[in-house]
């Protein structure tokens, strides 16, 4: 029988979620602001015009799009290469496998600054030019980790007996992976993708060093808080990065649930 949280304990939780959301609340209320009460508390009058100048502006458009095709492409490499190194870890014993994994799991676990200028050096040494393939290239190295940590936990929960038995069967090989792996791996690659896309679509400090001329959401957003007359559209737009990164983790962790359950 479950014992139910103390007041105490309820209290400290919710001061918790307070000192972490209420920040973000600033945001979506200062986007409803006029400008001249875009420094007030409270703001005396609401609008919703910011909405309409964010959804004109080319460069935001091309910002939003621009991140979106990174977040995917990333997302999708790092799904195909996550999933194959979890596959070999996992499968294969041999020399250095857990040096092999702390290699993977490093770029997410440096601060993105070392790896952006890791990054950006050997950009610089391989004379290639900056463009929208080294920004997928910079997002894919953190993006790799997070599936693999996903689909590396679901794998080692997954018994090896059930492969042998499918061959056992005659099934062959891909066989396997499709009816008998697959399955069992979708709910993890799922939820590994979206957290990657999440996490791509509003990095800032990697792309800072990959990006060269182009500019994602997040370098505008950073570009525009210099400028005080913009900041309403500015927490317009910040409202929008929110909430698409809100919604890939909030289905992602009740995927993961419903995956758990069943």
């Amino acid at each position: 029988m479950r014992k139910k949280a103390g007041l105490g304990l309820k209290v400290a939780a919710g001061l918790t979620l307070a000192y972490l959301h209420i920040p973000i609340l600033f945001v979506f209320l200062y986007a409803f602001t006029t400008e001249e009460a875009s420094f007030k508390f409270p703001p005396p009058s609401f609008t919703t015009r910011w909405f309409d100048l964010a959804a004109q502006n080319a460069d935001i458009r091309s910002a939003v799009s621009l991140s979106l095709r990174v977040a995917l492409i990333a997302m999708i490499i790092a799904l195909i290469l996550g999933t194959l190194v979890a596959a070999a870890v996992w499968r294969t014993p041999f020399f250095g496998r857990d040096t092999l994994s702390l290699f993977i799991i490093l770029p997410i676990a440096l601060p993105g600054i070392i790896t952006g200028i890791a990054l950006r050096s050997a950009i610089n040494l391989g004379d290639f030019p900056f463009s929208y393939w080294t920004v997928v290239i910079g997002h894919a190295t953190f993006c790799v980790a997070v599936v693999y940590n996903n689909v590396i936990a679901r794998m080692r929960r997954t018994s090896p007996s059930l492969l042998e038995a499918s061959m056992d069967l005659g099934a062959r090989g891909w066989q396997t992976f499709r009816h008998v792996l697959l399955p069992l791996l979708a709910p993890a690659m799922v939820v590994g993708g979206m957290l990657a896309f999440a996490l791509s679509f509003d990095e800032i400090i990697v792309t800072t060093f990959t990006a060269g001329n182009q500019q994602t959401l997040p370098i505008w957003i950073f570009s525009s808080l210099v400028r005080p007359r913009n900041r309403p559209v500015t927490n317009v737009v910040a409202v929008f990065v929110v909430l698409i990164t809100f919604i890939p983790i909030v289905l992602a962790q009740r995927y993961a649930q419903r995956a758990e359950e069943n």
